[in-house]
């Protein structure tokens, strides 16, 4: 017999709800791992689910790392593109994307080490993602947006792209994460102390600004 048509809707939350179990648990073993020492077997057992279902859903094991780069890089553009900029004059705009970017860098130390892992595979697997160029424009329209307001203003250069911005201020964010460790063995500072962390978020602000308002009026 049939299921009923009304048993379609929630056997989709089911799927959706296993499909997001089993991403969780892949961010963390390939975070923890790497792409080399992650285990489907492990992943599968953390979860309410099997091997042969991880697969089915995500293909291979490439298919899931895939999966779960794509989700972290959505997370943070979603983040960016919610980000409620137009009322805020530009150099306040500026200030909130960064600071937005801090936040979320140090809330998701995963996502640093997923991406610096991916980086050790000269970003092959993601090269693969059908989704890729998706990745990319929500980072970048944001910040073209601020800059051609600021331009607009004549309080932004205008030799600098939103590029040029967006690396700047990922630089900072995910130095402080990724080289916490071997910076404080070094030089016995935690970049992560939350005594210091305003202090750091001001910091990042200051620089951007300060860049991007340089020379600004001048002959």
């Amino acid at each position: 017999m049939s299921a009923e048509p009304s048993d379609a809707p929630e056997r989709q939350r089911d799927a959706e709800r296993t499909r997001a179990e089993i991403l969780d648990v892949a961010t963390g073993e390939f975070a923890d791992r790497g792409y080399d020492g992650a285990r489907v077997d492990e992943i599968a057992a953390r979860t309410r689910t099997t091997k042969r279902m991880i697969y089915y859903y995500f293909g291979s094991k490439e298919g899931l790392y895939v999966a779960v780069l794509e989700r972290a890089y959505q997370g943070i553009r979603a983040l960016e593109q919610q980000l409620d900029v137009d009322h805020l004059d530009p150099a306040r705009a500026m200030r909130a994307l960064a600071e937005l970017t801090f936040d979320h860098h140090e809330s998701h130390p995963a996502f640093i080490r997923l991406v610096s892992i991916e980086n050790i595979h000269h970003a092959r697997h993601l090269r693969t993602s059908p989704i890729l160029s998706g990745l990319a424009a929500p980072a970048v329209d944001v910040l073209a947006g601020i800059l051609e307001r600021g331009r607009a203003a004549g309080l932004f250069r205008d030799d600098v792209d939103a590029l040029d911005v967006h690396m700047m201020i990922s630089a900072f964010c995910v130095f402080r994460t990724a080289n916490q460790h071997t910076f404080q063995v070094i030089f016995d500072r935690d970049l992560l102390d939350p005594a210091r962390r305003g202090h750091y978020r001001r910091m990042l602000g200051d620089l951007v600004l300060e860049y991007l308002t340089a020379h600004v009026g001048r002959a």
